[in-house]
This record gives C-alpha cells, sequence and structure tokens, in this order.
C-alpha cells in the first residue's frame, strides 16, 4: 500500500483525465458505485473519491445498493478514497501537502453527484468547512494557476439532490441563478467553470413526488464522458 501522503506531483504525466467523485448528504448517494464503475469503464480514467461526513451514512453495507464504501476501491480505476479527516491526519508539517489544494491540483474536473441542500448553500456563499468545501474553495477557477497541467479551464459539474420543498424554496434558486448564470459554462460564456446538471421530478425516497431528484445516474456518466471527449483530455 501507498503510505506517502497525496501529491499532486507525483500523476502529472501519467496519461489519465483525472476525476474527483464527490458526494454529499443526499439519499442519491446509493448512485456513486453506479457512477464510479461506469466512468472507469475508460482505462484512461483515473477517479478519486471525496466523501463528506454524512454522505458515509448512506454506504455502511445497507443493502446490495448499499455497499462498504471502501470495497469501491476494488473498482479498476479508483485510486483513493478520501474523507473529511484525512484532511489534518496526519497533522500538517511547514513544506508538507494540504490535501484540498492537492486534489485541485490533481484534478481535471470534479463531479459533485449529488449536491445536496446545504453543501449548494455553502459553494454558493463560500464556506469551507469540510474536505470537499475546501476543494471547491480552492478550485482554480480562472484555469491560470495550473495552467502548466491543464490547457483549460476546469470545470466544476453538480447534480443538485434535495427534498422538493427545498428544491422550490425561494432561496434554492437564489442559489442555482449564481450557479448557472454567474459561474456556469455556457458558448457565451467560456470563462465559465460551473455545470449545473439540473434535477427530475420522481417519487422520491422521502415519499414526495415532484422537483428535486438527482438527474439520472447514466446520463449524468454521459455528460461527463461527453465533455472529456470533447476537451480531448488529457
Amino acid at each position: 500500500m501507498d503510505t506517502q501522503p497525496f501529491a499532486a506531483q507525483r500523476f502529472r504525466e501519467d496519461g489519465k483525465v483525472h476525476i474527483l467523485v464527490a458526494v454529499s448528504g443526499s439519499v442519491a448517494t446509493i448512485k456513486l458505485p453506479n457512477i464510479t464503475a461506469a466512468l472507469c469503464q475508460n482505462e484512461r480514467v483515473s477517479v478519486r473519491i471525496i466523501v463528506t461526513e454524512a454522505s458515509e451514512n448512506f454506504l455502511m453495507n445497507q443493502s446490495s445498493e448499499q455497499p462498504i464504501l471502501d470495497s469501491l476501491l476494488q473498482i479498476e480505476g479508483v485510486d483513493g478514497i478520501h474523507r473529511d479527516r484525512d484532511e489534518w491526519s496526519p497533522p500538517w508539517t511547514r513544506g508538507g501537502p494540504v490535501l484540498h489544494i492537492e486534489l485541485r491540483k490533481w484534478a481535471h474536473l470534479l463531479l459533485v453527484a449529488p449536491m445536496s441542500a446545504n453543501t449548494m448553500a455553502k459553494m454558493v456563499n463560500g464556506i469551507a468547512d469540510n474536505l470537499l468545501l475546501s476543494t471547491i474553495r480552492a478550485w482554480d477557477t480562472t484555469g491560470l494557476v495550473d495552467k502548466e497541467f491543464k490547457n483549460l479551464t476546469p470545470r466544476i459539474f453538480v447534480a443538485p439532490s434535495m427534498n422538493t420543498a427545498m428544491m422550490i424554496h425561494p432561496v434554492t434558486e437564489k442559489q442555482l441563478k449564481v450557479l448557472r448564470d454567474e459561474w456556469g459554462w455556457s458558448e457565451s460564456n467560456p470563462q465559465g467553470w460551473v455545470t449545473v446538471l439540473p434535477p427530475i421530478e420522481k417519487n422520491l425516497a422521502c415519499g414526495d413526488v415532484g422537483s428535486g431528484g438527482m438527474m439520472e445516474w447514466k446520463d449524468i456518466v454521459r455528460v461527463i464522458q461527453d465533455y472529456i471527449q470533447w476537451a480531448q483530455m488529457p
């Protein structure tokens, strides 16, 4: 087992497309195994997973759909799972790597699927109180900081997933407006760095019916695969 602290520099010439796949506190976290396995069917892909403390509760071997999180390391192409507690373990020393910075430097793109209401609110407001949010807050939104490693602005793809009442809450639309209209990538805004994967209407796990369900995982994978091909990475 590799016991060295994670450092992006070690992987810069590996010829892989580096995908950070992150999950936050939503029932749709149970789709992480599907998303990860599908992305890793491309042998050029290297995946590292970020899990929030809340999201870990959905992958604790409750069912075949909810295996033990660490079992995902058995998927060829999954090269690491990173938790909040990994950020400062062992304690940082001068000159040592900082995990959320190294993950930022490593990644060609970040997929947050699912993105909970809590995580979305914190992202929009710049809060960085866990490993995922720290990675997002440290993201190279201009593509200038890590330009020697990437040939375009690295993108963040977010797939909101929440209860219908949360989804139609007025504050949610304000936050989505920031993600879509201010930070969003489009042909008219090529400097944007966020792509929102819109939620769908469905019967939610909580029993409610309406909007807020995460985009179908196969559609999410298709978006990422199309982006990789379009961007000609690595």
